[in-house]
């Protein structure tokens, strides 16, 4: 009987099992929509008993299914534990948590409810290549990032320096001066805060320069991956 379960919640090449999943994908679509339209102001009471009655059905299948996972693993808490395994926890934790509790106080926890969006990951087969992609890269994205939080930390120590006195308001210490960093090096420039001084000027100059190379290396780095994580099945 174990096996059997597995060989349908688990994903295999078999009828029941694609069926399983998809219908398992269609409810995941159903409680995110559902989820966007209890932020509609103004919902009618039929309307919202209607959503919350969808989402409770959502979440008992997913809770069910968390449950069937968690049975036919051949090692319960490594699956617990895994990122999946948190992601299927983390995506029926809101609705249990509200028992007996005003939800409104734990608004903040609602969001828990967008980790359904990643169950999709598990079932589909572009996403999953993704996933081995940036583990296989992991080393890199991790030095990029690490670069990256130097270079951030540079930027906002040099703006200081450029441009404390003549802007005290905006950069009147290193921790103020970050956000100028961090939207500066991704290329954004909201505009809020800029350089007034000819210093400042020029050094923005260099670190926008920067910036274009830190917006390329990470789509080099995971398109690579993603070439190499395909596996030759995938091509034909």
């Amino acid at each position: 009987m174990k096996e059997y379960i597995k060989s349908i919640v688990e994903i295999n090449d078999n009828p029941v099992s694609r069926f399983f999943s998809l219908c398992i994908q269609a409810l995941i679509l159903v409680s995110i929509v559902t989820f966007s339209m209890e932020t509609i102001p103004d919902l009618e009471p039929k309307t919202r008993s209607i959503l919350h009655f969808v989402e409770t059905f959502c979440v008992i299948i997913f809770t069910i299914e968390y449950l069937l996972r968690i049975y036919v693993a051949n090692h319960k808490l490594k699956f617990i534990f895994s990122v999946f395994g948190l992601i299927d926890f983390l995506a029926i934790l809101p609705f249990y948590l509200a028992f007996g509790v005003d939800l409104r106080s734990l608004r903040a926890l609602r969001f828990l409810r967008l980790f359904r969006i990643f169950k999709l990951v598990r079932y589909n087969r572009a996403m999953t290549q993704f996933t081995r992609a940036i583990k296989s890269a992991k080393e890199q994205i991790f030095l990029f990032i690490f670069i990256t939080l130097i270079l951030i930390y540079f930027a906002a120590v040099g703006i200081y320096y450029f441009e404390n006195q003549a802007q005290p308001e905006h950069f009147s210490s290193i921790f103020d001066s970050l956000w100028w960093a961090i939207i500066t090096l991704t290329t954004v420039g909201y505009g809020d805060v800029y350089p007034i001084t000819i210093g400042g000027k020029m050094f923005t100059f260099f670190i926008l320069m920067i910036g274009l190379g830190i917006v390329a290396i990470p789509t080099g780095i995971i398109s690579s991956a993603l070439t190499k994580s395909v596996d030759p099945d995938d091509k034909e």
